[in-house]
């Protein structure tokens, strides 16, 4: 289907704002900002799929192995992730809306804090221990262990952050006292322009959904819908209007100009800040895409971790991945058909064979776990 100018011009922004040349680990977090978490392992957890993307030579496992000597925290923007320090300190003090004030744990919570404090990082399993393993209704509606929600609250309220992950298992520290934060205002002013940045140039419609998510797990934020407004009546950030739908962006954003998009194939995560926004995807690619995980097999139209398939500027299809035997086996989808020509395909197979590599990588880092773990017994 023929596309605008303007709607190309605006594949091309989204391509080369957040997808920029592979740099050091460190360098990349910071870059973003931000990088989504999710423990589905298909290929791969999310946050290795988004940094194997910016990182160079970047193995599965990389980002939590690295976790304490970068200095990162774990906390939830408009999603939980990870992040450098400078963008955990936007999301605190976060007050307790049933005091409007700061957060005072009681009963299990406040043993469960003094039980870190003495003990040091915590494994949730070291709480079962010492606490036992009664359950309570979670967020969810579910049930989940109640010294687990402790640990869950802290977190969020400031009182611990995470120390390390453990094969992915969250291990909790006291956290630091914190310096003086900076007003609310300016909070609230940074951690929009640090969203608008990420997945620029972004849907209004889509900025307001992910300020909205990130407002109400950070209250002390204040509404965020006006932050925006100032911003574009400043001139902070820029607007334009393409076929019918708002696009904004920080007006420091200028990564795609004088830059082309390199004529690559990248399998990215459903939770990558290309794709984050639907809304944009469907406008400029002009397709609907599903995150199926949660779909009953049988209503599955892409598959269970379907990765969206990048080819130079254009979301064109998707791919299911998995290693089986030491052998990649992919099974790829087109929106529309697989592009003509052995320029895809040789992109392709580059891709793939470094998709293998990467998944290898995942193996042989558990291979050495299971080795270590024989030795331990």
């Amino acid at each position: 289907m023929p596309i605008s100018g303007g709607l190309r011009q605006f594949r091309a922004r989204a391509r080369l704002n957040t997808l920029f040349a592979p740099t050091t680990l460190d360098g990349a977090v910071r870059r973003l900002g931000f990088v989504q978490a999710d423990p589905i392992r298909a290929p791969a957890r999310a946050q290795d799929l988004i940094l194997r993307q910016r990182v160079r030579g970047y193995r599965a496992g990389d980002l939590e192995r690295r976790f304490v000597d970068l200095g990162l925290e774990e906390d939830f923007l408009y999603a939980y992730g990870f992040m450098p320090d400078e963008t955990r300190a936007l999301l605190h003090p976060r007050p307790d809306p049933a005091v409007a004030g700061p957060h005072a744990p009681s009963g299990l919570a406040a043993e469960v804090l003094s039980f870190v404090r003495a003990n040091g990082p915590t494994h949730p399993r070291d709480l079962e221990e010492r606490f036992g393993r009664d359950r309570a209704v979670n967020g969810w509606g579910g049930f989940s262990k109640a010294t687990t929600q402790a640990l869950e609250g802290l977190h969020h309220y400031g009182l611990l952050r995470v120390a390390q992950r453990r094969d992915g298992i969250r291990l909790y520290e006291a956290a630091p006292r914190a310096a003086p934060p900076m007003e609310a205002p300016e909070r609230a002013r940074r951690a929009v322009m640090l969203v608008a940045r990420l997945l620029a140039p972004v849907s209004l419609a889509s900025l307001h959904g992910a300020l909205a998510l990130l407002a109400r797990r950070n209250p002390g934020l204040g509404p965020l819908r006006p932050v925006v407004a100032a911003a574009l009546r400043s001139g902070e950030m820029e607007e334009e209007k393409i076929e019918g739908e708002h696009y904004a962006w920080p007006a420091t954003n200028a990564c795609w100009r004088d830059q082309e998009v390199p004529r690559d194939v990248r399998l990215l995560t459903p939770f990558d800040p290309l794709v984050w926004d639907r809304r944009r995807f469907e406008h400029l690619w002009q397709w609907t895409y599903r995150f199926e995980a949660y779909t009953p097999p049988s209503r599955r139209l892409f598959g269970y971790y379907a990765l969206p398939m990048l080819y130079g500027d254009a979301v064109i299809g998707w791919a299911n991945i998995g290693l089986f035997g030491g052998k990649l086996d992919a099974t790829l989808g087109y929106a529309e058909r697989r592009p003509p020509g052995l320029a895809f395909g040789r992109a392709l197979d580059a891709e793939l064979a470094r998709m293998e590599r990467f998944l290898e990588s995942r193996k042989a880092a558990g291979d050495r776990r299971d080795r270590a773990g024989v030795g331990q017994r």
